[in-house]
Protein backbone atom coordinates (compact mmCIF):
# COMPACT_ATOMS: atom_id res chain seq x y z
CA UNK A 1 0.00 0.00 0.00
CA UNK A 2 3.01 2.30 0.25
CA UNK A 3 2.90 3.06 -3.49
CA UNK A 4 -0.85 3.61 -3.62
CA UNK A 5 -1.72 7.18 -4.56
CA UNK A 6 -4.59 8.84 -6.39
CA UNK A 7 -3.21 11.78 -8.42
CA UNK A 8 -6.17 14.00 -7.62
CA UNK A 9 -4.03 17.12 -7.34
CA UNK A 10 -2.46 16.50 -10.75
CA UNK A 11 -5.92 16.07 -12.27
CA UNK A 12 -7.06 19.34 -10.75
CA UNK A 13 -3.91 21.09 -12.02
CA UNK A 14 -4.51 19.74 -15.50
CA UNK A 15 -8.12 20.92 -15.38
CA UNK A 16 -7.09 24.40 -14.31
CA UNK A 17 -4.49 24.55 -17.07
CA UNK A 18 -7.07 23.42 -19.63
CA UNK A 19 -9.54 26.10 -18.51
CA UNK A 20 -6.84 28.78 -18.60
CA UNK A 21 -5.70 27.81 -22.10
CA UNK A 22 -9.13 27.17 -23.59
CA UNK A 23 -11.21 29.90 -21.96
CA UNK A 24 -8.55 32.57 -21.68
CA UNK A 25 -10.66 35.04 -23.66
CA UNK A 26 -13.60 34.58 -21.28
CA UNK A 27 -11.42 34.91 -18.17
CA UNK A 28 -9.91 38.10 -19.56
CA UNK A 29 -13.38 39.53 -20.15
CA UNK A 30 -14.55 38.60 -16.65
CA UNK A 31 -11.39 40.12 -15.16
CA UNK A 32 -11.88 43.38 -17.06
CA UNK A 33 -15.57 43.70 -16.15
CA UNK A 34 -15.20 42.82 -12.45
CA UNK A 35 -12.13 45.01 -12.08
CA UNK A 36 -13.95 47.91 -13.73
CA UNK A 37 -16.94 47.62 -11.39
CA UNK A 38 -14.79 47.51 -8.25
CA UNK A 39 -12.56 50.37 -9.38
CA UNK A 40 -15.51 52.51 -10.49
CA UNK A 41 -17.36 52.04 -7.20
CA UNK A 42 -14.24 52.67 -5.12
CA UNK A 43 -13.31 55.75 -7.13
CA UNK A 44 -16.88 57.02 -6.88
CA UNK A 45 -16.87 56.72 -3.09
CA UNK A 46 -13.46 58.36 -2.85
CA UNK A 47 -14.28 61.18 -5.26
CA UNK A 48 -17.15 62.45 -3.12
CA UNK A 49 -16.42 64.68 -0.14
CA UNK A 50 -15.98 62.59 2.99
CA UNK A 51 -18.68 64.55 4.82
CA UNK A 52 -21.15 63.77 2.03
CA UNK A 53 -20.32 60.03 2.11
CA UNK A 54 -20.73 59.84 5.88
CA UNK A 55 -24.00 61.78 5.63
CA UNK A 56 -25.28 59.35 2.98
CA UNK A 57 -24.36 56.34 5.10
CA UNK A 58 -26.07 57.92 8.13
CA UNK A 59 -29.18 58.81 6.12
CA UNK A 60 -29.43 55.23 4.88
CA UNK A 61 -29.04 53.98 8.45
CA UNK A 62 -31.84 56.28 9.66
CA UNK A 63 -34.04 55.40 6.69
CA UNK A 64 -33.84 51.66 7.33
CA UNK A 65 -33.02 51.36 11.03
CA UNK A 66 -33.19 54.32 13.46
CA UNK A 67 -31.70 57.70 14.26
CA UNK A 68 -29.64 56.02 17.00
CA UNK A 69 -28.02 53.73 14.46
CA UNK A 70 -27.44 56.76 12.23
CA UNK A 71 -25.59 58.45 15.08
CA UNK A 72 -23.50 55.31 15.70
CA UNK A 73 -22.77 55.21 11.96
CA UNK A 74 -21.41 58.75 12.00
CA UNK A 75 -19.23 57.96 15.03
CA UNK A 76 -17.94 54.76 13.43
CA UNK A 77 -16.98 56.29 10.11
CA UNK A 78 -15.44 59.33 11.78
CA UNK A 79 -13.32 56.86 13.77
CA UNK A 80 -12.25 55.17 10.52
CA UNK A 81 -11.28 58.58 9.17
CA UNK A 82 -9.43 59.41 12.38
CA UNK A 83 -7.21 56.31 12.24
CA UNK A 84 -6.28 57.01 8.62
CA UNK A 85 -8.12 54.05 7.06
CA UNK A 86 -10.72 55.91 5.00
CA UNK A 87 -9.29 55.10 1.56
CA UNK A 88 -8.67 51.44 2.35
CA UNK A 89 -12.12 51.11 3.94
CA UNK A 90 -13.84 52.45 0.83
CA UNK A 91 -11.78 50.08 -1.33
CA UNK A 92 -12.80 47.14 0.87
CA UNK A 93 -16.45 48.28 0.87
CA UNK A 94 -16.43 48.43 -2.94
CA UNK A 95 -14.94 44.93 -3.18
CA UNK A 96 -17.46 43.51 -0.70
CA UNK A 97 -20.46 45.14 -2.38
CA UNK A 98 -19.48 43.97 -5.87
CA UNK A 99 -18.76 40.43 -4.63
CA UNK A 100 -22.03 40.38 -2.69
CA UNK A 101 -24.07 41.54 -5.69
CA UNK A 102 -22.50 38.85 -7.90
CA UNK A 103 -23.10 36.21 -5.23
CA UNK A 104 -26.75 37.24 -4.77
CA UNK A 105 -27.36 37.17 -8.53
CA UNK A 106 -26.04 33.60 -8.57
CA UNK A 107 -27.39 32.37 -5.22
CA UNK A 108 -31.05 33.36 -5.48
CA UNK A 109 -31.78 31.60 -8.83
CA UNK A 110 -29.88 28.51 -7.65
CA UNK A 111 -31.89 28.48 -4.41
CA UNK A 112 -35.16 28.82 -6.32
CA UNK A 113 -34.19 26.01 -8.70
CA UNK A 114 -33.18 23.78 -5.77
CA UNK A 115 -36.48 24.46 -3.99
CA UNK A 116 -38.47 23.48 -7.08
CA UNK A 117 -36.46 20.40 -8.04
CA UNK A 118 -35.48 17.77 -5.45
CA UNK A 119 -32.96 16.11 -7.74
CA UNK A 120 -31.14 19.38 -8.39
CA UNK A 121 -31.19 20.10 -4.65
CA UNK A 122 -29.66 16.69 -3.89
CA UNK A 123 -26.89 17.29 -6.42
CA UNK A 124 -26.26 20.86 -5.29
CA UNK A 125 -26.10 20.14 -1.55
CA UNK A 126 -22.71 18.32 -1.50
CA UNK A 127 -21.25 21.00 -3.78
CA UNK A 128 -22.28 23.67 -1.29
CA UNK A 129 -20.85 21.58 1.56
CA UNK A 130 -17.54 21.42 -0.29
CA UNK A 131 -17.54 25.16 -0.94
CA UNK A 132 -18.17 25.91 2.74
CA UNK A 133 -15.71 23.41 4.19
CA UNK A 134 -12.82 24.07 1.80
CA UNK A 135 -10.23 26.44 3.33
CA UNK A 136 -10.64 29.87 1.81
CA UNK A 137 -6.94 30.12 0.96
CA UNK A 138 -7.33 27.20 -1.47
CA UNK A 139 -9.66 29.26 -3.67
CA UNK A 140 -6.91 31.78 -4.22
CA UNK A 141 -4.65 29.33 -6.05
CA UNK A 142 -6.81 28.82 -9.18
CA UNK A 143 -8.14 32.39 -8.90
CA UNK A 144 -4.63 33.81 -9.11
CA UNK A 145 -3.79 31.43 -11.96
CA UNK A 146 -6.89 32.54 -13.89
CA UNK A 147 -6.86 36.27 -13.11
CA UNK A 148 -3.33 37.09 -11.91
CA UNK A 149 -2.62 39.22 -8.85
CA UNK A 150 -5.06 42.00 -7.98
CA UNK A 151 -8.59 42.68 -6.93
CA UNK A 152 -10.30 40.23 -9.31
CA UNK A 153 -9.02 36.97 -7.72
CA UNK A 154 -10.05 38.42 -4.36
CA UNK A 155 -13.58 39.02 -5.66
CA UNK A 156 -13.78 35.54 -7.21
CA UNK A 157 -12.60 33.82 -4.01
CA UNK A 158 -15.01 35.95 -1.99
CA UNK A 159 -17.97 35.03 -4.22
CA UNK A 160 -17.21 31.30 -3.97
CA UNK A 161 -16.78 31.45 -0.20
CA UNK A 162 -19.90 33.55 0.45
CA UNK A 163 -22.28 31.83 -1.99
CA UNK A 164 -23.54 28.78 0.01
CA UNK A 165 -25.63 30.52 2.73
CA UNK A 166 -27.44 32.57 0.10
CA UNK A 167 -28.40 29.43 -1.82
CA UNK A 168 -29.38 27.44 1.28
CA UNK A 169 -31.54 30.12 2.88
CA UNK A 170 -33.26 30.96 -0.41
CA UNK A 171 -34.16 27.30 -0.86
CA UNK A 172 -35.28 27.08 2.77
CA UNK A 173 -37.47 30.15 2.41
CA UNK A 174 -39.16 28.93 -0.79
CA UNK A 175 -39.76 25.46 0.66
CA UNK A 176 -41.14 27.00 3.85
CA UNK A 177 -44.02 28.76 2.08
CA UNK A 178 -47.35 27.25 3.09
CA UNK A 179 -48.40 24.68 0.52
CA UNK A 180 -52.07 25.65 0.89
CA UNK A 181 -51.23 29.19 -0.18
CA UNK A 182 -49.46 27.87 -3.28
CA UNK A 183 -52.39 25.55 -4.03
CA UNK A 184 -54.78 28.47 -3.73
CA UNK A 185 -52.73 30.31 -6.36
CA UNK A 186 -52.97 27.30 -8.66
CA UNK A 187 -56.71 27.12 -8.05
CA UNK A 188 -57.12 30.70 -9.23
CA UNK A 189 -55.28 29.88 -12.45
CA UNK A 190 -51.94 31.51 -11.67
CA UNK A 191 -48.93 30.27 -13.63
CA UNK A 192 -45.86 28.92 -11.79
CA UNK A 193 -44.00 32.15 -12.58
CA UNK A 194 -46.83 34.26 -11.18
CA UNK A 195 -46.96 32.14 -8.03
CA UNK A 196 -43.20 32.48 -7.61
CA UNK A 197 -43.23 36.29 -8.02
CA UNK A 198 -46.50 36.99 -6.22
CA UNK A 199 -46.59 34.38 -3.45
CA UNK A 200 -43.40 32.44 -2.80
CA UNK A 201 -40.79 35.19 -3.09
CA UNK A 202 -42.66 37.75 -0.93
CA UNK A 203 -43.34 35.17 1.79
CA UNK A 204 -39.79 33.83 1.62
CA UNK A 205 -38.20 37.30 1.66
CA UNK A 206 -37.21 37.26 5.37
CA UNK A 207 -35.29 34.01 4.85
CA UNK A 208 -33.75 35.28 1.61
CA UNK A 209 -32.63 38.51 3.28
CA UNK A 210 -31.13 36.50 6.14
CA UNK A 211 -29.12 34.65 3.50
CA UNK A 212 -28.03 37.95 1.96
CA UNK A 213 -26.98 39.15 5.41
CA UNK A 214 -24.86 36.06 6.01
CA UNK A 215 -23.47 36.31 2.50
CA UNK A 216 -22.28 39.88 3.06
CA UNK A 217 -20.74 38.99 6.42
CA UNK A 218 -18.78 36.12 4.87
CA UNK A 219 -17.72 38.39 2.02
CA UNK A 220 -16.36 40.93 4.49
CA UNK A 221 -14.56 38.21 6.42
CA UNK A 222 -12.65 37.48 3.20
CA UNK A 223 -11.05 40.95 3.25
CA UNK A 224 -7.77 39.53 4.54
CA UNK A 225 -7.82 36.75 1.94
CA UNK A 226 -8.36 39.33 -0.79
CA UNK A 227 -5.40 41.29 0.60
CA UNK A 228 -3.20 38.24 0.21
CA UNK A 229 -4.27 38.09 -3.44
CA UNK A 230 -3.07 41.67 -3.89
CA UNK A 231 -6.38 43.52 -3.65
CA UNK A 232 -6.12 47.02 -2.22
CA UNK A 233 -8.02 47.70 0.98
CA UNK A 234 -8.06 46.78 4.64
CA UNK A 235 -7.00 43.22 3.91
CA UNK A 236 -3.76 44.44 2.39
CA UNK A 237 -3.17 46.62 5.46
CA UNK A 238 -3.70 43.65 7.77
CA UNK A 239 -1.37 41.45 5.71
CA UNK A 240 1.33 44.13 5.84
CA UNK A 241 0.81 44.53 9.59
CA UNK A 242 1.21 40.78 10.06
CA UNK A 243 4.37 40.61 7.97
CA UNK A 244 6.00 43.53 9.82
CA UNK A 245 4.43 42.82 13.25
CA UNK A 246 2.97 46.32 13.20
CA UNK A 247 0.48 46.20 16.07
CA UNK A 248 -0.79 49.76 15.56
CA UNK A 249 -1.64 49.26 11.89
CA UNK A 250 -3.18 45.87 12.59
CA UNK A 251 -5.46 47.24 15.30
CA UNK A 252 -6.54 50.21 13.17
CA UNK A 253 -7.27 48.10 10.09
CA UNK A 254 -8.97 45.39 12.13
CA UNK A 255 -11.18 47.92 13.92
CA UNK A 256 -12.16 49.42 10.56
CA UNK A 257 -13.23 45.96 9.36
CA UNK A 258 -15.36 45.56 12.50
CA UNK A 259 -17.07 48.93 11.94
CA UNK A 260 -17.88 48.05 8.33
CA UNK A 261 -19.15 44.63 9.44
CA UNK A 262 -21.46 46.09 12.09
CA UNK A 263 -22.82 48.69 9.67
CA UNK A 264 -23.52 46.20 6.88
CA UNK A 265 -24.92 43.61 9.29
CA UNK A 266 -27.42 45.99 10.89
CA UNK A 267 -28.39 47.49 7.55
CA UNK A 268 -29.06 44.19 5.77
CA UNK A 269 -30.75 42.83 8.89
CA UNK A 270 -33.17 45.76 8.76
CA UNK A 271 -33.94 45.04 5.10
CA UNK A 272 -35.25 41.63 6.11
CA UNK A 273 -37.71 43.12 8.61
CA UNK A 274 -38.63 46.65 7.55
CA UNK A 275 -42.00 46.55 9.35
CA UNK A 276 -40.27 45.72 12.63
CA UNK A 277 -37.96 48.76 12.49
CA UNK A 278 -40.09 51.16 14.53
CA UNK A 279 -37.36 53.81 14.69
CA UNK A 280 -36.74 53.97 10.95
CA UNK A 281 -38.03 56.71 8.69
CA UNK A 282 -39.75 54.12 6.51
CA UNK A 283 -41.47 52.68 9.57
CA UNK A 284 -42.61 56.14 10.69
CA UNK A 285 -44.04 56.91 7.26
CA UNK A 286 -45.83 53.56 7.23
CA UNK A 287 -47.37 54.26 10.65
CA UNK A 288 -48.53 57.72 9.53
CA UNK A 289 -50.25 56.20 6.51
CA UNK A 290 -51.78 53.34 8.46
CA UNK A 291 -54.55 55.33 10.25
CA UNK A 292 -55.62 56.93 6.98
CA UNK A 293 -55.71 53.55 5.27
CA UNK A 294 -57.63 52.11 8.22
CA UNK A 295 -60.22 54.90 8.04
CA UNK A 296 -60.68 54.33 4.34
CA UNK A 297 -60.93 50.57 4.70
CA UNK A 298 -63.28 50.58 7.73
CA UNK A 299 -66.87 50.04 6.53
CA UNK A 300 -69.59 52.34 7.79
CA UNK A 301 -71.67 50.86 10.62
CA UNK A 302 -74.97 49.43 9.57
CA UNK A 303 -77.98 51.49 10.51
CA UNK A 304 -80.47 49.92 12.84
CA UNK A 305 -83.94 49.42 11.40
CA UNK A 306 -86.41 52.07 12.46
CA UNK A 307 -89.42 50.70 14.23
CA UNK A 308 -92.62 51.60 12.52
Amino acid sequence: MGGFRIPLGEWAEAGVAWIRDTLGWLLSGVSAIVGWFVDTLANGLLSLPIVVVIALFAALAWLLRSWRFALVTVIGFVLILGVGQWVTSMQTLALVLVAAIIAVVIAVPLGIAAARNDTFSAVLRPVLDLMQSMPAFVYLIPAIVFFSIGVVPGVVATVIFALPPGVRLTELGIRGVDSETVEAGHAFGATPGQILRGVQLPLAMPSIMAGVNQLIMLALSMAVIAGIAGADGLGKEIVQAMSTVDIAKGVEAGLSVVILAVYLDRLTGALGDLKGQRGSLLGALARRRAPKDARVATPAPAQEPVAV
